[in-house]
């Protein structure tokens, strides 16, 4: 068993690389192996939001705080809100992040296969993500 205490890991800045605006994360659990999964909670300030990207196995989202926006390649922006579970298949091609003006934390739980957990793309556009307003 490994207890990890609050204020125990550091916060790290999302990186520049997959992300647009200000992200921040905080880990939660890597499971060592031959345990796959992973969880983080992810705090993104208004407007933030990852590039697209897929995960191999799959990704559950819990929204923890704020108002959030997701999408799924080739379908309408949605609003995400404190509470709101959502599921994304293995192999989805999509989006999240904070609404243009409030921020939004959620959780974030998914399982690497072969040391990965997630396969990072081109970044999401302005016009992209204006596309809900």
């Amino acid at each position: 068993m490994d207890i990890y205490k609050a204020n125990s890991r550091p916060t790290d800045a999302g990186n520049p690389e997959y992300f647009t605006g200000m992200v921040m994360t905080d880990p939660i659990n890597t499971a060592p192996d031959p345990a796959r999964v992973r969880a983080l909670r992810v705090s993104f300030s208004p407007g933030a939001r990852t590039a697209w990207h897929t995960h191999p196995l799959g990704q559950t989202l819990y929204v923890v705080s704020g108002v959030g926006r997701i999408q799924q390649l080739g379908e309408p922006i949605q609003e995400i809100l404190p509470g709101d579970t959502i599921w994304i298949a293995p192999g989805e091609k999509h989006w999240h992040g904070a609404s243009p003006d409030n921020a939004m934390c959620h959780i974030a739980i998914h399982e690497a296969l072969n040391g990965s957990n997630v396969d990072w793309m081109e970044k999401v556009t302005d016009a992209e993500y204006q596309k809900a307003d």
